[in-house]
């Protein structure tokens, strides 16, 4: 009997939010003691490990699907390695480069699998994940004393803040493909025809729309442009969102969280874009995207992919609403502690203890139901 090969979310997904309960805490935590440990998640450390390590995990995940122990092990390897590396002694060219290593060996492994895409709105998807793979290394490249690119390229900030616009741009796309087909299933079983599924021509606007914004959100200069590209967005996501009829789906708490998260992205897009255009800072606005979006959206789809693998049924809804609620927190204490978070530290506590208390959920959850599915197959 031939052996079968482990899924890659089984082990990605459990390490990408023991990563994210993680690193919060400790960037808090390393200002606050004094101690400035660990070193890499200082400042602007924790959107470093969240945006190049937490998403691409997540992106490892859900994209590579079964593969060969050869395979899989290292790159699971590399990324804990680049992980560690980097929180803990980040000022070495070892920490700098494994992480870039780990970018492009998962993009090597992963964006083929898209070409084969037929209409191009699909094929966006592998182009994409190259895009913010390859930002890892630009990063590095614009930190790097001895890189003689180091003057050309944008600084640090606004490459993570690209980052994040690539993210926005992914978790639209991901997002509307797995929500309309299930939304569009659970109210065909009641009779209910859905004629606004993918809404191809609104997604194809929002490819372009926030595709420009990810190289715009590079250049400071462009902030006003960058911002009326946010803020259209933000509204063709709030159409998108509405003409899926979720609120017809009671029954389904995984799809209502699903549009939760969804809906942090057009409030994430259309508050960013305000920020952008009256010449503020963007801290507080992005945010919304990476703690609200990205959060609600990475563990819904997690525990939505481990609980129909291990018992074919979605996630309970005490466990999803719970877990939405404690990132909600999060979010908007997060987000009311302002540009400067350091100034509420009662906020910035407990937007760090409700993401934590959440990931380490998550963690749990993963592993139990990992040992749950491995059983079952035996």
């Amino acid at each position: 009997m031939r052996k079968q090969k482990p899924q890659a979310f089984w082990l990605f997904f459990p390490a990408a939010s023991l990563l994210a309960a993680i690193a919060v805490p400790l960037s808090v935590w390393a200002v606050w003691s004094g101690t400035g440990w660990p070193a890499g998640l200082l400042g602007a450390g924790h959107g470093h490990e969240l945006i190049f390590g937490f998403a691409l995990a997540l992106v490892a995940g859900y994209t590579l699907g079964p593969q060969p122990v050869s395979v899989l092990y290292p790159l699971l390897g590399l990324w804990l390695a680049a992980r560690l590396s980097w929180i803990l002694i980040p000022e070495t060219l070892l920490a700098q480069l494994l992480g870039p290593a780990f970018a492009l060996l998962l993009a090597w492994h992963v964006v083929p699998r898209f070409n084969a895409a037929k209409k191009w709105r699909n094929r966006m998807v592998g182009p994409l994940i190259l895009l913010i793979c390859l930002l890892t290394l630009v990063f590095w490249l614009s930190t790097a004393l001895y890189s003689p690119l180091a003057a050309w390229l944008p600084g640090p900030l606004p490459l993570m803040h690209s980052a994040i616009a690539g993210l926005l741009l992914l978790m639209t796309f991901m997002g509307g493909r797995l929500i309309a087909p299930a939304v569009a299933g659970t109210l065909e079983k009641k009779g209910i025809p859905l004629e606004a599924r993918v809404q191809p021509r609104i997604e194809g606007l929002l490819i372009l729309i926030l595709g420009c914004s990810i190289f715009l959100m590079a250049f400071p200069a462009a902030n006003p442009i960058t911002g009326s590209l946010f803020v259209l967005a933000s509204g063709l996501l709030a159409i998108r969102t509405l003409r899926w009829k979720l609120w017809l789906c009671p029954e389904r708490p995984d799809l209502l969280v699903l549009a939760l998260g969804y809906s942090w992205l057009a409030i994430g897009a259309f508050v960013t874009g305000l920020a952008l255009i009256q010449g503020t800072r963007p801290a507080a606005a992005l945010h919304l995207i990476t703690i609200g979006a990205l959060g609600t959206l990475s563990a819904s789809v997690m525990l939505r992919l481990a609980w129909q693998r291990s018992h074919r049924t979605p996630p309970p809804a005490g466990e999803v609403f719970s877990i939405a609620a404690l990132i909600a927190i999060a979010t908007i204490s997060r987000f009311i502690a302002g540009p400067s978070p350091f100034g509420a530290p009662m906020l910035l506590w407990l937007s760090a203890s409700c993401w934590a208390l959440a990931y380490l959920w998550v963690t749990v959850r993963l592993l139990h139901l990992a040992k749950y599915s491995k059983k079952r197959r035996k």
